[in-house]
Parts: C-alpha cells; structure tokens; sequence
C-alpha cells in the first residue's frame, strides 16, 4: 500500500495534475457563482503550466540537484568492490518492440561499462526491478545485465538485485548483496538529477558509496534570452522530474531523521 501511496500522492502537485485539479476547481465555482473565485483559480493554474513548462525554470530546479554531486572523471573515481548501477534506463521488450528500448538515462549503464573497465571495481551490481502494476516480461536489472554482456562485460562480474521497486529497496537490498559477497564499498551510479536523494537513502542503509554522477540534464552557459520564458514540452518534463526528486529529497530526509529521533521506527520507503 506505501508503495502506491508513494507514488500516486506525488501526481497531486506534478505540473499537470495541478493546472487539471485548479481548473476543474474553477469550474465548480464557476457553477456556484463563485466568480471572482474562479478568475483567480484559472489564472492560477494558467500561470502554474506556463511557469513549470519555461527552460529557466526547469534548469533552475534540476540544476540546483545536479550541482550537489557534479560527475567525477573516470581517471579520478577511486576504487571500490562494486559498481553500483540504478535501473530507470531499460524498457521492455514489448510487442512491437523486437529489443529493448533505451531511454534518456541508459548514461547510468554506459557510465558502469567504462568505470568496470577502467578497473575501478570488479563486479556491477545492477539494482532495478519492476513496479507491480507493470506490463513487464523480465526485470530491469535481467534487461541490463544481458546489455552489459552484449558489451563484453563477463557475466561472473555482474549481481542482479531483481526485486527492488523503489530507491529505498534498491539501497537495502544492494546493501543485504554486498553483505553476501564480502563488498565493503561502492561506486553509485545514477542520474546527476536522481543523486541527492540515492546517496542520502544509501547512506541510511549502510552502504558505503562513491557518488559517481551522469546523465546530466542542465550543460552549458545558461543565457538569458526570451526564449527561456516560453513553454516547451521538455522543459515541463524537467520540471516534472525535478520536483519528483525534490519532493522525494525532502520525504527521505524527514523520516531519516525522525527513525534517527526514534530508534525503534525504521526509515519510509522513498
């Protein structure tokens, strides 16, 4: 049930879901009479979608992640007993897919490809299963893991956390793996944007990790034209994830320090 909830209470004040929720709030003032009510609640959620879909914004909120672990280059990432990959960047091969499809963040399995192979660990752990409600065939980690073969990388380096939902179970679960095989230390890899929150829930966990940045959203000299202001579909998509992250930042911050407060309360899946 906390995995649903966890899910769905975030829609409520996504960029989209609250310009629906505003509007359809001014309609019914609207039928009450309530005029002046629902001027203002239309307006409002005007201004909500045009603010959240502008580039300036969008780069302001996932920046302002991204720039609390910038990457580290591979020459001076340090070296661990595990490379520690998120899912997120391997879809299913659905019909009519004939192969898997690679979204934005497939920088996550191409980063843990260069660092097993610059030598900086000898074994990839890949934490990544499915949400339960998921069309699915096989899980993530098994979908990334017949990737990183097809790369050249030895299947005997490779651990599959295939059951791990969220980013709290992809933590305790890597960490009960770690624990079985003798790893003390890992390099975590993920999305730049997704980082605070994953090392923040590593950390809790116990596992002792490297944060090893990628898939950067926001490069380069941010300028300020006019065209920053004007709404664009994948600025609002930015947005979007960023106050996902955001939100999940500041949950798993709270209950870390409320189960720190009351030792006998464990920590909330994020």
């Amino acid at each position: 049930m906390h995995l649903y909830l966890s899910k769905l209470l975030p829609l409520l004040v996504y960029p989209v879901s609250l310009t629906l929720l505003l509007a359809g709030f001014s309609g019914l003032c609207r039928m009450l009479r309530w005029r002046w009510l629902a001027s203002f609640t239309i307006v409002l959620a005007i201004l909500v979608l045009w603010i959240s879909a502008t580039p300036a914004v969008a780069k302001f909120l996932c920046g302002a992640l991204e720039r609390q672990f910038p990457p580290i280059a591979i020459a001076d990432t340090p070296t661990a007993d595990a490379i520690i990959v998120l899912g997120g960047a391997v879809g299913q091969t659905l019909p009519p897919r004939l192969v898997p499809d690679l979204n934005d963040a497939i920088d996550r399995v191409v980063h843990a490809a260069r660092l097993y192979r610059a030598g900086k660990a000898p074994r990839i752990l890949i934490a990544a299963g499915n949400l339960p409600w998921g069309h699915t065939l096989r899980s993530e980690a098994e979908l990334i893991a017949a990737l990183l073969t097809e790369w050249g990388i030895p299947h005997s380096a490779l651990l599959l956390d295939t059951t791990s939902r969220n980013t709290a179970e992809n933590a305790e679960n890597a960490g009960e793996l770690m624990a079985r095989h003798h790893l003390h230390t890992g390099l975590l890899v993920t999305s730049a944007g997704h980082m605070p929150r994953a090392s923040a829930l590593f950390q809790a966990a116990g596992v002792q990790v490297t944060p090893c940045s990628t898939d950067l959203r926001v490069v380069g000299e941010q300028r300020g034209t006019i065209f920053q202001w004007l709404p664009d579909v994948t600025a609002l998509t930015l947005t979007t994830l960023a106050i996902k992250e955001w939100l999940g930042l500041r949950v798993s911050t709270w209950s870390l320090s409320s189960s720190e407060s009351s030792p006998g309360l464990s920590p909330e899946k994020a």
